[in-house]
Formats: structure tokens, sequence, C-alpha cells
């Protein structure tokens, strides 16, 4: 009888450990990689790194998204700046390619840890709930692709929350991938265009403009993309209101 009551709390733990092990990275990498995925890094070996991908471009390419696709999985600091190198190693394009690859194989790696973990529980109690959080559940289920467009293209959303945020409402995987993949495309050509003019950048001993995708020739398009993607959800509180 003692065994069998035991077996649930287990089993929830071994479904729970792997977002655990990357909250543990996540709070470890901020500490103990702040000072190395950092400009003054890149700076400092941009030489080898340069020399590494001439010599070696199908093997840097590979370590470049594996290194993104960690930096993303385990939610460590240095995001930005494996972006600027996408694009000061592999010019803005295939640069901005490579840095969607590894951050929606990363984006998905915390979504499917997070989905095992919590998302089935959640999802029933938000399903069987009441009040704010069922209209909440209720409201992302009716304009999923919308929603998780949004999320994704308004620069304030923090990364990790728009991977964690469908998990636990129970978004497909497809749906996730998709609007990942998408939604991340025009803030990753932001950066890696920002990446590919490091080298002047260095000559003049300065440090790029990471804020850049706040300026009003970058934003405001991004927020016309993100008007499209909210237009279906005002079109149908519209409706609603109107009895349509």
């Amino acid at each position: 009888m003692s065994d069998m009551t035991q077996m649930p709390d287990k089993s929830a733990l071994q479904r729970r450990l792997p977002i655990i092990v990357i909250g543990v990275a996540a709070v470890l990498g901020a500490i103990l990689l702040r000072d190395y995925l950092s400009f003054d890094t890149l700076r400092d070996n941009r030489e080898a790194l340069i020399e590494f991908r001439d010599a070696n471009y199908v093997l840097a390419v590979l370590s470049f998204i594996t290194i993104y696709i960690l930096i993303v999985g385990f939610s460590l600091p240095g995001a930005a700046i494996a972006t600027l190198t996408g694009g000061f190693l592999f010019a803005t394009f295939p640069g901005a390619l490579y840095n969607v690859i590894g951050a929606t194989i990363g984006a998905t790696a915390i979504f499917t840890a997070a989905r095992v973990g919590f998302g089935d529980k959640l999802a029933d109690k938000m399903e069987t709930g009441s009040g704010l959080v069922k209209q909440i559940k209720d409201g992302i289920d009716e304009n999923q692709w919308s929603v998780l467009f949004l999320i994704r293209l308004v620069p304030a959303v923090p990364f990790f929350v728009a991977n964690l945020v469908p998990a636990l409402v129970d978004v497909p995987y497809r749906r996730f991938v998709i609007s990942t993949f998408l939604g991340i495309i025009p803030g990753s050509v932001v950066y890696t265009s920002v990446g590919a003019g490091l080298g002047e950048v260095f000559e003049r001993g300065e440090t790029p403009n990471l804020g850049i995708i706040f300026e009003p020739h970058i934003l405001l398009p991004i927020l016309g993309l993100c008007a499209l993607a909210a237009l279906p959800i005002l079109l149908k509180a519209v409706r609603g209101k109107e009895g349509i």
C-alpha cells in the first residue's frame, strides 16, 4: 500500500525533473557565464572565430546552432550576443536562419519540459475551472495563432515566458513550432544585421546598439506585424459585442 502511495509522487518528480534542471541551469548560468557570453568575449575572440569558420564552415555552423540551442534551451544569458555572433560570422543571411533554427529548437525543448512536467495537470485545472483563469484559457484557445504570434513579436515579452505560457495552456506542438519559427524571424533579422556590421564596430572600438529594436524605424514595422496578429482577436471581440 505504501508503494502505491509513493508512486504518483515519484512519477510527478520524474516528469518535472527536466524543467527543474532547466531552472537550475538558468540560475547557475546567470551566475557563472555572465562574463563569458558577452560582447567583450566576442570582440576578444573574433579573429579565432573567423579562422575557425573559414577552416571548418559546416562544423562552425553546426557548433553555432548547438550553442544557440543550449543558450535558449537552458535560458542562459547571452542570447542577444549569440544572435549578433550569427550575423558576424555568417552575415545577415544565412546567419538569421541559423539563429532562428537554434532558437526554435531550444524553445521547443523548454516547451516540452514544461508541458510534460506541468502542462497536462494545469490544462485540466483550467478546463474545469471558472472565473478569470477559465476566461483566459478560453480566450487563448479561440485565438491561439494570434496570441502565439503576438507574444513572439512583442519585444517586451521575455523569451522564456513565450515558451512556457503555450505549454501551460496545452498548445499543440506543431502550432507552437511554426509560430515560434515565424514569429522570431523579424527580431532575429534585426539583430543579425547588426551583427553583420560588427567588423566596423570593432575597428572603431565601440559597442553595438542592442536597443536598436526599440528605435522607431525598426519598432514601428514590428508593431505593424503585432497589429496584424491582433486583428483577428479584435474582430472576434467586436463581433461578439454586436452579436454577429
